[in-house]
């Protein structure tokens, strides 16, 4: 009896467990038994699954599940090699399959799980094995080729936003001259800190400054945006991996390391700019850094984002069922904003990175335009009716 597998991958989400859900509905839809590997693709590796038919023909733990951030299955952070320098770990990988008598695999995670979905569909077709790896995408950097938005982005967008709100009257009952400073996740695509102007309404402007990655600033430049900024009580949002005019990242000065993929573990540019600022201006100065909370915030999701990670979850399950192999979903905008799934070849998303491009961008680099706000709006909408238990979010977990 052939069976589905799904696994989770990279940093959580608020809506990973939308997905997965998802993906559990369309094999529930298909009649099949479906097993969830623990810990991503080390699971497989470790032949560690789960039966999630058991736990999720419940409709109550479905409903949970879908309210629960963090990924239910657990996650990890393994490249795997190509195939030519190490065949025993794809042979060990499709032995699991083979053993668990599995043909059809989720895959849901962000750039670098997508490239994991291009090499173990490359190595089947190479070798003929006869299973569909499919990919279902997270990420809230929102960076992913192929597709308007990915799935956790509105949510983490959604939490930014509020969050930058809340600072902001914070930082507004003192009449002292003040600048904060707030970082937020982004090493090289500024889309998350770009959502911190969806803050902005009639009674607030914060905030007053905003900088991507994508747009090179120098400390000079920095200064003179904040010599021309007339409020009181300063907010700019700054993302992680901001740089300066010679490319060199603000966080340099901060320790750093680096992940398996080999990406600078980005923290500490706020009080890189909190430092020199404060050194240049005097204010009382303050800096934020939203770190984990930004993904983990389970609390004030978004609905649409929940409701369409869902659902690309479960087309994910389906395309797999009719054989359909090499592919991630996607969304495709249509008209104000109807959301349609459509279907990328996994070989022209992997190890892609989507920027913020130039039309989100302000000309003078420390804002960004109408037309980002337009594209960004919609995925923050809709109120989700959390699942609480002695006053505090319920959460399911395995």
């Amino acid at each position: 009896m052939s069976k589905f597998a799904v696994a989770q991958s990279g940093g959580p989400t608020a809506a990973i467990n939308a997905t997965l859900l998802g993906v559990i509905e369309g094999a529930l839809e298909n009649g099949t038994q479906i097993l969830g590997a623990v810990n991503g693709i080390k699971g497989v590796i470790d032949d560690n699954f789960m039966n999630l038919n058991n736990i999720f023909e419940d409709a109550q733990n479905r409903a949970l599940l879908k309210n629960t951030p963090g990924a239910y299955l657990g996650s990890c952070r393994i490249k795997l090699p190509d195939a030519d320098s190490d065949t025993d770990m794809y042979e060990r990988i499709f032995e699991v399959f083979k053993k668990n008598d599995i043909d059809k695999f989720i895959y849901i995670g962000g750039n670098d799980s997508m490239d994991t979905v291009d090499k173990l569909s490359r190595y089947a077709k190479e070798h003929n094995i006869d299973i569909a790896v499919v990919g279902a995408p997270k990420t809230i950097d929102n960076d992913l080729a192929g597709t308007d938005h990915t799935p956790g982005f509105g949510s983490a967008a959604r939490f930014v936003a509020s969050s930058v709100k809340e600072v902001a009257r914070d930082s507004g009952v003192y009449a002292e001259k003040s600048i904060t400073i707030i970082e937020i996740m982004g090493r090289n695509a500024g889309w998350l800190t770009a959502s911190s102007s969806l803050a902005r309404s009639e009674n607030s402007s914060a905030p007053h400054l905003i900088y991507l990655p994508e747009r090179p600033v120098s400390r000079e430049k920095i200064i003179e945006d904040i010599k021309n900024c007339k409020e009181n009580n300063i907010i700019i949002a700054v993302s992680e991996g901001i740089k300066d005019e010679n490319g060199e990242y603000y966080c340099a000065q901060a320790t750093q390391s680096h992940d398996i993929f080999g990406h600078a573990q980005l923290a500490g540019c706020a009080k890189v700019l909190e430092k020199f600022l404060g050194d240049e201006f005097g204010y009382k100065m303050r800096s934020v850094e939203l770190s984990v909370l930004q993904r983990c915030g389970g609390h004030f999701t978004s609905l649409t984002d929940l409701d369409e990670s869902e659902r690309i979850g479960k087309s994910a399950a389906l395309a797999a069922a009719k054989g359909k192999r090499g592919i991630v979903m996607g969304f495709k905008r249509d008209g104000d904003y109807v959301c349609n799934i459509v279907e990328n070849n996994v070989c022209d998303v992997a190890n892609k990175e989507r920027k913020v491009p130039d039309e989100f961008i302000s000309a003078d680099g420390n804002d960004v335009t109408d037309e980002f706000i337009k594209y960004c709006k919609p995925l923050i909408m809709g109120d989700v009716q959390v699942i609480t238990e002695n006053g505090v979010p319920k959460h399911i977990i395995r």
